[in-house]
């Protein structure tokens, strides 16, 4: 039986951090279940890991389809969320449902959608279609062009309150899930605290609920500048299971993120 999302409130409810990691085959999805990780994230970074792209925006819906089934086949615990890519649910709830459709049909238990109070309507109307959604705040790549680049989210007094606002609005909307990216770790902490809904971080500090790194980057194999939260767990294992098994260790002994990989 697969990981509900029951069973992760339960790991928050008894001080249980939530261990993800991206995952886009079925060889990793099999590794990654093996060595203790609670969820396994297909993301749109696949755009970046996999297709050489600068940015997800060219990521396709049947990109997404593929890489779902090719992790389901490969795992039979773990909990799937699958990045919704860009353009397959900004236009219309009906839009979105559609498409969120067809990932779930591919083996995904859960689908993530970018954005603030903008997406409120959008995943009330999934969610009482039966489509569990993980929502994702701060800095959010689909738009990375109208953010002006991948930076710190929420630095001040004004647009921390706005992502508070919406961290509330869409739980109350729906969603399951909150993903919070890029933001001040006291900001983090704040929103984790004023929701009853678990918390993924990445470089939002030690206080969230779990913690998501993309499985290239915590692996040392991403190219260029290395964020500031990124943590290389090869550097110090023997064997990619290893990696990751210190990995899901150090996110469940919330040694992971340290003082050194917040903001």
């Amino acid at each position: 039986m697969r990981t509900s999302i029951t069973a992760l409130q339960k790991l928050v409810e008894n001080n249980q951090k939530i261990s993800v990691l991206t995952c886009y085959d079925a060889t990793f999805a099999t590794l990654l279940e093996n060595a203790g990780i609670d969820v396994l994230l297909v993301g749109d970074s696949l755009g970046n890991v996999l297709q050489g792209e600068k940015t997800t925006l060219s990521v396709t819906l049947d990109n997404m389809i593929y890489h779902t089934r090719c992790v389901a086949r490969g795992t039979d615990k773990v909990l799937i969320i699958t990045d919704m890519p860009f353009g397959s649910y900004q236009i219309s709830p009906e839009q979105a449902f559609e498409n969120a459709c067809k990932i779930l049909a591919a083996g995904a238990q859960m689908v993530k959608i970018e954005g603030g109070h903008i997406m409120a309507d959008t995943i009330q109307f999934l969610t009482r279609r039966g489509i569990p959604i993980c929502a994702h705040i701060g800095l959010t790549p689909q738009s990375i062009h109208q953010l002006g680049g991948y930076k710190l989210q929420g630095n001040s007094e004004k647009s921390a309150k706005i992502l508070l606002d919406d961290a509330k609005i869409l739980e109350r909307s729906g969603a399951s899930i909150l993903v919070m990216e890029l933001i001040p770790a006291t900001l983090a902490k704040k929103i984790t605290q004023s929701l009853s809904i678990p918390t993924i971080g990445i470089g939002a500090g030690n206080s969230c609920s779990g913690q998501v790194l993309v499985l290239h980057d915590m692996l040392g194999l991403s190219q260029g500048k290395k964020p500031r939260f990124v943590k290389n767990f090869m550097a110090d294992a023997q064997s990619i299971q290893e990696a990751v098994t210190n990995y899901a260790d150090e996110v469940k002994a919330g040694l992971f993120p340290g003082n050194e990989h917040e903001f």
